[in-house]
């Protein structure tokens, strides 16, 4: 029996790294998705049955040549991690229209595509994760936020409209908002805070693998994720 097939668009040493680690540990075959494939060719060959793919997530063109390819060369995918979150930060009189509309497209155009990419299949079985990696930011805005929070809230939304269309045909659709400061090396750089400020990228991969698990009757659609000290 083929293994199944766990998509990671947004492939960093971070979170996604963990999210590819954690599925592959579970048997999973990953695709692994990035603008560049300079960090993920590595990190598949440390993984079994992993395979790197170019995507730029801004371009619809990228997304469905991908997943083409993804489908061509491992199957159908049955659990879809959207991870892609970057964006430009500064006050909205800073911002340029052009980094603007690129948070939008990253965030949740990429979204929408990469649904719609892997959205047949699972319908045909009936079963399926599209799983989304969302941030404070997704909830409230701030003055350096601009451009990321409206580009989250929006992805947020599109979330909760994937989820109502297709968890009657069910395909688990849920949104991880992640509210605290991951932990990676360029994150404590200059810092004293101790090891318990910082929210481990496994632990997130922990909620993600066991989203993609819940039994139909009790599943999730929001899930928050903060370290226990977290001031909210």
């Amino acid at each position: 029996m083929a293994k199944p097939v766990c998509a990671v668009v947004g492939v960093g040493p971070g979170n996604g790294k963990a999210f590819a680690k954690r599925f592959a540990k579970e048997g999973y075959q990953v695709a692994l998705l990035s603008r560049s494939t300079d960090y993920s060719e590595k990190l598949a060959a440390e993984l079994e049955d992993a395979k790197a793919y170019a995507c730029d997530v801004t371009d619809a063109v990228a997304i469905e040549r991908a997943f083409a390819q993804i489908r061509d060369d491992l199957g159908d995918v049955d659990v879809l991690l959207y991870n892609a979150g970057s964006g430009t930060f500064g006050p909205f009189d800073q911002v340029s229209d052009a980094q603007f509309e690129a948070s939008w497209r990253i965030n949740t155009l990429g979204l929408l595509q990469s649904a719609r990419a892997v959205i047949g299949p699972m319908r045909e079985r009936g079963t399926g994760s599209i799983l989304i990696t969302g941030a404070t930011a997704s909830l409230r805005g701030k003055p350096f936020t601009t451009a990321f929070a409206s580009a989250k809230a929006a992805q947020r939304s599109l979330a909760q409209s994937l989820a109502r269309t297709l968890w009657p045909d069910g395909i688990h659709v849920a949104l991880v908002i992640v509210d605290g400061v991951i932990d990676l090396p360029r994150s404590r750089e200059g810092s004293d805070k101790p090891d318990d400020f910082y929210i481990k990228p496994a632990d997130i991969a922990h909620i993600m693998f066991h989203l993609a698990g819940q039994p139909k009757s009790a599943w999730s659609f929001e899930v928050e994720a903060r370290p226990f000290g977290e001031n909210w």
